[in-house]
């Protein structure tokens, strides 16, 4: 099914309306959307505003408090800088939330904080994966990443040596992590706009993410865990590599099931929707689409990663889209192999294969 099929399942209450760069748009009250452009195919993500009030030493403050920051570089930071000046009433951020440490939410976290003198408020697993990435350690490139994705069958030297250089990769889009920060727990209840938005964990696309619901608005932030158009990336990665991070993905939607059908969903990208258990269902039909098919080419022959690509993704991948795709397909097969559905073994010429029981 074409994602306009799937999307017409949804209800878009706000219609075709973006925000300008630089702008806003209130979808709620005191809860206000700003778009900033990436430079990928994914060319945008959704950041959000929240009219807020937190403990100061004369008393209350008022203010904003942000949710997720865009990527560190000018065009993000002018933007930031024209909504300063335009929808803040005159009035502070004091602080700032990242659901997760990817670099279309991190990226500007730290410029944010010290412009602001605000404090950051991130889940303990992805600020200390951040951190780690930043300083080199990451599942984006390097010596480790190349030799992972060759023992799954990518071996063009070319795309090794360019998988090889991608060290700064993270580091380029957050080069700075704040150095302290607040704890955000799964379960626990954060006191955001007047208003208690419980944590959602989820696990899978990213460490530790965190969603946020606000059961008196029947609103949910979603971040990068339940999106209206594509399906999240879901990856296996270097540093842990026989993860199953697709069965954790889709385990973490069950998070999801007790919220009403009809909260308004506000995602990292596309635009806010209702329709949310719909879009649950689709993802996990998506996937277990993708697996069956799968399976069936692991009946046919033992398979690799890299040659399940053409299985899983029927469009052309420029390299940087490869990189992304031969974690998904690893996290789809080793559903597989966790599941006792397909055996792996690795071959002499030090690729892993799989093979239907």
């Amino acid at each position: 099914m074409s994602s306009a099929s799937l999307e017409s399942a949804l209800h878009f209450p706000l219609g075709e309306q973006l925000p300008a760069p630089g702008s806003v748009l209130e979808v709620a009250p005191g809860l206000l959307w700003v778009r900033m452009g990436l430079p990928f195919a994914l060319d945008h993500i959704n950041l959000w505003l929240v009219r807020d009030q937190m403990p100061g030493p004369d008393g209350p403050r008022e203010g904003w408090t942000v949710v997720d920051c865009g990527i560190h570089n000018d065009a993000t930071h002018q933007a930031w800088a024209q909504v300063f000046a335009t929808a803040l009433q005159g009035l502070p951020v004091l602080r700032v939330l990242v659901t997760h440490m990817h670099p279309d939410h991190m990226g500007s976290a730290h410029w944010l904080c010290e412009r602001w003198q605000a404090p950051l408020w991130m889940s303990s697993t992805e600020y200390q994966s951040a951190q780690m990435a930043t300083h080199g350690l990451s599942n984006f490139g390097g010596d480790l990443t190349q030799a992972f994705f060759a023992s799954h069958g990518w071996s063009d030297p070319n795309d090794m040596r360019d998988v090889k250089a991608r060290m700064g990769y993270y580091s380029g889009m957050v080069p700075q992590v704040p150095a302290t920060y607040h704890r955000l727990l799964g379960g626990h209840r954060l006191l955001m706009g007047g208003h208690a938005w419980r944590c959602i964990a989820g696990y899978g696309h990213s460490p530790e993410h965190m969603a946020l619901y606000c059961e008196a608005t029947g609103i949910l932030i979603s971040g990068d865990m339940v999106l209206p158009k594509i399906s999240t990336n879901v990856s296996v990665y270097a540093q842990e590599p026989d993860g199953n991070a697709l069965q954790q993905f889709l385990t973490s939607l069950e998070a999801f099931g007790d919220l009403p059908d009809d909260t308004l969903v506000l995602p990292s990208h596309g635009r806010p929707f209702r329709g949310l258990h719909t879009r649950i269902a689709q993802l996990q039909s998506h996937h277990q689409d993708r697996l069956a098919d799968v399976l069936a080419a692991c009946q046919a022959k033992p398979l690799s990663a890299h040659e399940s690509l053409p299985i899983l993704f029927k469009r052309a991948l420029n390299f940087h889209q490869a990189t992304f795709a031969m974690g998904e397909a690893v996290a789809h097969l080793h559903v597989l192999w966790h599941n006792g559905q397909v055996r792996r073994v690795l071959g002499a010429d030090g690729v892993y294969r799989f093979s239907a029981v």
